[in-house]
């Protein structure tokens, strides 16, 4: 328990306390609700980000924040505190904040809502190796306590390079910043990439680790927030319909797709080295894979979630030879839409002899009693025909059709597509007769679309990572073995390209390179065209 601050008592209206009002505390009557339709509230707290002054945090972090204090999800006494290198006043950063949120944000400007959010911002000047500044943030977070009633509890949002982790957890430490006491919390939340290879990801962690404890520890997957794919565990264990088909003897093989039609752009120098199966298929493909294999938990606790997707991703490796399900390739000079534009080795800061892939795809297999022999396909690419992210899966042919061929030449398989991105919702694809006097059989389409169904605009996906990591819901988290397994997966794959030169070229605006296909087309199979 602990008091509250006057400013924080004014704020809200939910107070509880003695009689003679010695001691009063805030009472979210939300926050112990077993009933989850009602929204949920964080408590007292703050946020320190590092790395404000980044694209992420203008674009993505810094709205996302403004949006949850505009639906009223943030408390009124929150505090946001910048760590940075400019010699920002509190003012300045004030601008700065507010100018992002004005050109980012979902929901609308309020300006009591803006007035309210900007008395708890501030900035301290100061580098990652600076003990003073890291003292000086010290000091600004007590003073906040006093003045704003946080509590001392704070999230230090982690939006920098992996290299300067250790640098800035070690200040943290020493700093007195990273020690929570009884009635406290404090956490720290990361972004991707969690290292480069397996090892690199160990040692991440091993640093973390050493400061934090991994309950405390939440590394951002922003595919993880997004309403569709928390949809997945929506549809399969909230339905009879589905189950049942769900396993190898349905199920003829899994497409999960993730596709971009833009380039490199000014991002070339950061992108060589890393590529198309480092930046997505380790993280967002194999999470995304994990919920669709996963078994049912015994509960919607982070624990029993994690608990799961990790048994699907201990299950699952690489099919063999890697030289036939396995492609790779770079993106050629072509038309995109209307637009001509340059390969990859024409964009500036690229090296021509640069091995980096920006199309990966690989085949994969879970060894387990559900999805044995069923081919899992990942792929991912950039300047493809379309952005689209989705996940498909195609079912098996009926053993037998009591039609003549004829009847059913434009009939292909069922197929259930979930939709991530742009246009989400599902898509169930099955054959129905053609309206006439003959007897002919054509795949149909049933469409559900979120945009026409719920008039409620979903949240961004920062948005639900950001209130889940003030909330301590850890589900759409992965954890420190979620990481590592994703890179035991991936490593095999990651070095066998290592030895095999130059990726193939494929045209801007088509769907990647020949090589892809014939991985499919060797089983029989075939990509889907979104």
């Amino acid at each position: 328990m602990y008091t509250v601050s006057k400013f924080a008592k004014d704020q809200h209206q939910n107070f509880s306390g003695a009689e003679d009002g010695s001691e009063e505390v805030y009472v979210n009557p939300l926050r112990d609700t077993h009933d989850k339709r009602l929204p949920r509230i964080a408590g007292p707290g703050g946020m320190v980000i590092f790395g404000v002054t980044g694209d992420l945090a203008r674009k993505k972090l810094l709205p996302a924040i403004y949006d949850l204090a505009n639906r009223g999800l943030l408390p009124a006494s929150f505090a946001l505190v910048g760590y940075g290198r400019r010699e920002w006043s509190k003012q300045e950063f004030e601008d700065y904040v507010r100018k992002s949120v004005e050109s980012g944000a979902r929901t609308d400007f309020r300006e009591s809502v803006w007035n309210r959010l900007a008395e708890g911002i501030h900035f301290v000047t100061g580098t990652f190796v600076d003990d003073e500044a890291f003292d000086r943030l010290a000091a600004k977070l007590e003073e906040l306590d006093h003045s704003r009633g946080t509590a001392s509890n704070w999230a230090y949002y982690l939006s920098i390079p992996p290299d300067s982790f250790p640098d800035v957890c070690h200040q943290l430490d020493r700093a007195g910043l990273a020690q929570a006491g009884e009635d406290n919390w404090r956490r720290v939340i990361i972004e991707k990439p969690f290292g480069h290879d397996l090892v690199s990801a160990k040692e991440l962690n091993r640093i973390v680790n050493s400061v934090f404890p991994e309950k405390s520890v939440f590394r951002i997957d922003h595919y993880l927030g997004k309403e569709t794919v928390q949809n997945i565990l929506a549809m399969r264990f909230a339905n009879q319909l589905f189950d049942p088909l769900w396993n190898s003897h349905y199920v003829d093989h899994v497409q999960i797709t993730m596709a971009e039609d833009i380039g490199l752009g000014g991002r070339a120098g950061y992108y060589d080295g890393i590529g198309a199966a480092r930046d997505v298929i380790q993280n967002h493909l194999l999470q995304l894979l994990a919920l669709v294999a996963m078994e049912e938990p015994v509960a919607f606790t982070p624990e029993e979630l994690q608990a799961e997707k990790i048994k699907v991703l201990r299950a699952c490796e690489p099919v063999r030879p890697l030289s036939k399900s396995t492609a790779r390739g770079q993106y050629a000079a072509g038309w995109q839409g209307s637009n001509y534009v340059p390969g990859l080795r024409e964009e500036e800061g690229f090296d021509p002899e640069s091995t980096t892939e920006t199309y990966a795809a690989c085949t994969l297999q879970i060894n387990s009693r559900r999805w044995a022999g069923v081919p899992f396909y990942l792929r991912t690419g950039k300047r493809l025909g379309r952005r689209v992210t989705e996940i498909a899966l195609v079912f098996k042919s009926a053993p037998h059709l009591p039609f003549a061929e004829t009847m059913t030449t434009a009939l292909g398989q069922n197929a259930m597509v979930i939709r991530v991105q742009p246009d989400e919702g599902v898509l169930m694809r099955f054959g129905s007769k053609v309206p006439g006097s003959a007897m002919e059989v054509r795949d149909v389409n049933m469409d559900f679309s979120y945009s026409e169904v719920f008039t409620e605009q979903s949240p961004e996906a920062y948005e639900r990572l950001i209130l889940d990591a003030l909330l301590d819901e850890a589900s759409l988290f992965p954890t420190n073995e979620e990481v590592e397994l994703s890179w035991k997966i991936l490593d095999p794959v990651i070095d066998y390209w290592a030895k095999r030169g130059l990726p193939e070229e494929y045209a801007a605006g088509t769907w990647g390179p020949a090589s892809a296909d014939q991985m499919l087309e060797r089983d029989g199979r075939a990509w889907r065209r979104p």
